[in-house]
């Protein structure tokens, strides 16, 4: 048994048989950003024998105050190709599978079937319920996290042993309600800790050494430096998960209406004069950067009232999800308005390769 791993082994309870089972371990990690930056590694020291990672994204400079797996080089890079590096580095005994690419319906339970343990770093709804479904469907136990602001919090999905994500879940939140981490920031310290968590519940349900968060929630708090406690039981009630659905649907995301979406292209084609340029994003995110002659309305304070009705707008975003609520209450209250598809990233990658991406 490699040395290596001799503070570990000598742990009460642990020993090599628990490191043996570490070693024939496959894990598999959705999301190479803030959390997996912490959960992987994490695994790799501890000596999981393969990771799998799958992320579609890549890495940007305002990733790296939380996303330590990353470095200033990898900026641009795929995540999942600068996460493989980090780990053939840190521990060249653990095969890393890179899987570029976004988890979908189509592809799930087939990928969750080659793995013993998946983990739910992402950091968006339609995923988090898609691979809670997915877990159940396989029978494969699903530790799930997420972070906001100064918080976080950690549970397991495993419906042969108790409760899953839909039971303390039912009912996804209205789009646009919880703060992203783009939106609301992050505290990288609660990231790690969180992701540390995450990493330690893999761990237990690999080598079934401790109890494993079922039918538990723990919650931190940074700000108070306090942990807390919830307990949920399954819903009787709830209909048996069977197969996999549309999840964007289920998260209450309409598909882009191109009727009120315009492209970077389109938009660049525009008069400004004959526009509102609506930026809903918040006031640290402008400071990054801008759309010349757009005017500042955060989405927590948007008011149809104070917009020139003379004109039509044009709502823009981060990557426009933001925008599109705004567009769509705007046209509630009377205003023409379309959204930018993509946001302002997608304007930078298309027009604009000098501005700044975060």
């Amino acid at each position: 048994m490699d040395a290596r791993y001799s503070r570990q082994i000598a742990l009460p309870g642990f020993g090599a048989s628990a490191q043996g089972k570490l070693e024939a371990s496959r894990v598999l990690v959705i999301g190479a950003g803030g959390l997996g930056s912490s959960v992987i590694p994490a695994l790799a020291a501890a000596g999981v024998g393969t990771i799998g990672v799958i992320d579609d994204d890549t890495v940007e400079t305002s990733n790296l105050h939380r996303q330590l797996m990353h470095a200033p080089a990898d900026v641009g890079r795929s995540k999942t190709h600068s996460a493989a590096d980090t780990i053939a580095t840190l521990n060249p005994a653990t095969a890393v599978i890179a899987l570029d690419d976004r988890l979908t319906a189509a592809t799930t339970l087939a990928l969750f079937a080659d793995f013993d343990v998946v983990v739910d770093g992402s950091d968006n709804f339609p995923t988090r319920y898609l691979a809670n479904d997915a877990a159940v469907i396989t029978g494969i136990p699903l530790v799930w996290g997420s972070v906001s602001q100064y918080g976080g919090q950690v549970g397991i999905a495993w419906a042969a042993r108790g409760p899953t994500y839909r039971d303390l879940f039912p009912v996804a939140p209205p789009p646009g309600s919880v703060l992203s981490c783009e939106a609301g920031g992050v505290l990288p310290t609660v990231v790690a800790t969180v992701g540390s968590i995450m990493a330690t519940e893999v761990i237990k349900i690999v080598t079934g050494v401790g109890t494993p968060l079922i039918g538990r929630v723990t919650v931190v708090n940074a700000l108070s430096g306090g942990f807390r406690e919830l307990t949920y039981a399954a819903d009787p009630t709830a209909e048996p998960i069977t197969e996999l659905i549309d999840y964007e649907a289920f998260c209450g995301i309409a598909p882009t209406d191109t009727a009120t979406a315009v492209t970077p292209r389109q938009l660049a084609t525009m008069p400004s004069d004959e526009i509102t340029l609506l930026d809903v994003r918040e006031p640290w995110e402008a400071a990054i950067a801008s759309l010349p002659g757009s005017v500042l309305m955060p989405l927590g304070s948007l008011d149809a009232s104070a917009l020139d009705r003379s004109k039509p707008v044009v709502v823009y975003c981060h990557h426009g999800i933001r925008s599109a609520a705004a567009r769509a209450t705007l046209a509630e209250a009377g205003l023409e308005a379309s959204h930018l598809a993509g946001g302002i990233d997608a304007w930078a990658r298309e027009l604009d390769p000098t501005m700044a991406r975060y």
